[in-house]
């Protein structure tokens, strides 16, 4: 295969090149979109859980995290329409209608009468951030090419999740200097706004560049929406340890985005003080994928993703035992960095295993599966805390993580291209 090849995505005739450095401007952008599109989730990230006694009433840890639970029933669901999509009308129309679905949701939070707004803003975030970051992903492994997939999907995950941690820390201090409404909504609202409109004006469609990619192999790969579901989730055993994997690493991240800021506060945190420990987590998690994304191009997908799974499950212990902000944050530390390792590398695994032809629907379901561990999370750790507290809760998903874990190291074989 040529470095370079003449498609027809829409109407004009345009240059299709494969690689990082090929397609830097395009990339870039598509990274600084992804990070918006963190952004956007991080606004909540601090002050939601915080909200939901004292202005809101809630009691019980389940009816707390229907919010969670919500959101990831609609980001999983999203995330298989976002690759299916993709597939028919293109990457950018699907990228918009995320960003479009999105502008409603900061107003709600901010504005909120009752919890009933809340949970109907999470649908949407939910099902805007399915959209969106299930999308530049694919873009980006469009892209990239298959010799750069692991250091393509480290910026990626980077961005996303290190604008995350920004805006998390960033809406704690506007909560402890302004209340916990409306001024920390306020840069979701801005950041909707930015990233709809670069995407409409600067963003351009990829998905020339898979079917340019999918020359490079003898067969065509088409398979059925079915065929690509049950490949991926049972079939294929690198697809479906990976999905295993991202499962319960969401599980993880529903638990840390509904009880860790309570968890906190209840020891004597101040609001801010919650805000710096949420977000070092993502920060950890987001800047680390800057090395484990090209480690993984380097080392091999395998060994990295068993190992980050373990070094969350020990993380995770050491939440559940602590009870200062220093020794909170050595674990934050250490649930970043193990999140680091497995995030990018199971997106580089479903990028190494899936055929161009169908890789954006293996994408999808691969994200399907992740994302349902918010919804399992919510309700694993709603119901464990309800039960045995908090801290219970925190051990037994520490159990379930360290399970993962070994999970992939059997079942995973090496997906890296030689």
């Amino acid at each position: 295969m040529g470095p370079r090849d003449r498609e027809r995505p829409g109407d004009r005739r345009v240059t299709v090149r494969l690689g990082l450095r090929a397609n830097l401007a395009q990339f870039s952008l598509l990274v600084a979109v992804n990070a918006l599109v963190g952004g956007v989730l991080g606004q909540e990230r601090t002050v939601l859980p915080l909200l939901a006694g004292p202005v809101f009433g809630l009691t019980g840890y389940t009816v707390l995290l229907t919010y969670v639970l919500l959101f990831g029933l609609t980001k999983a669901a999203a995330n298989y329409l976002a690759g299916t999509l993709s597939d028919r009308y293109g990457r950018k129309p699907v990228l918009l209608a995320g960003w479009l679905i999105a502008v409603p949701a900061p107003a709600l939070l901010a504005l909120a009468p009752d919890w009933g707004w809340i949970v109907a803003a999470n649908v949407l975030l939910g099902l805007s951030q399915g959209l969106t970051w299930s999308t530049t992903v694919i873009m980006k492994i469009d892209l990239a090419g298959p010799r750069r997939r692991g250091l393509a999907m480290g910026l990626n995950e980077a961005a996303g999740y290190g604008a995350l941690a920004i805006t998390a820390a960033a809406t704690g201090y506007l909560a402890a200097h302004y209340g916990l409404r409306p001024a920390p909504f306020l840069l979701g609202a801005a950041y909707v706004a930015l990233g709809l409109g670069l995407t409409a004006v600067f963003v351009r469609e990829t998905r020339g560049h898979a079917r340019f990619e999918s020359r490079a192999h003898a067969a065509t790969g088409e398979l059925s929406g079915w065929a690509v579901f049950a490949r991926t989730s049972v079939r294929d055993r690198a697809l479906s340890a990976a999905s295993q994997a991202g499962l319960v690493n969401n599980l993880n991240d529903g638990l840390a985005m509904g009880l860790f800021p309570i968890l906190f506060v209840a020891t004597g945190l101040s609001v801010a003080g919650a805000g710096v420990l949420a977000a070092l987590y993502p920060a950890v998690w987001g800047a680390g994928q800057l090395v484990t994304g090209p480690l993984s191009d380097r080392w091999g997908r395998r060994h990295l993703i068993t190992a980050g799974m373990l070094v969350q499950a020990a993380a995770l212990g050491l939440t559940a035992l602590a009870t200062g902000f220093a020794t909170w944050a050595v674990a934050m530390v250490l649930l970043g960095a193990g999140t680091a390792m497995v995030y990018p590398t199971l997106l580089a695994v479903v990028g190494d295993v899936a055929h161009p032809a169908w890789r954006a629907r293996a994408v999808g379901v691969y994200r399907l599966w992740r994302d349902s561990g918010f919804a399992v999370g919510a309700v694993v750790s709603g119901v464990a805390a309800d039960l045995w507290g908090v801290r219970a809760a925190v051990a037994l998903v520490a159990v379930l993580t360290a399970a993962s874990g070994i999970a992939v190291a059997i079942r995973m074989p090496e997906t890296r291209p030689g």
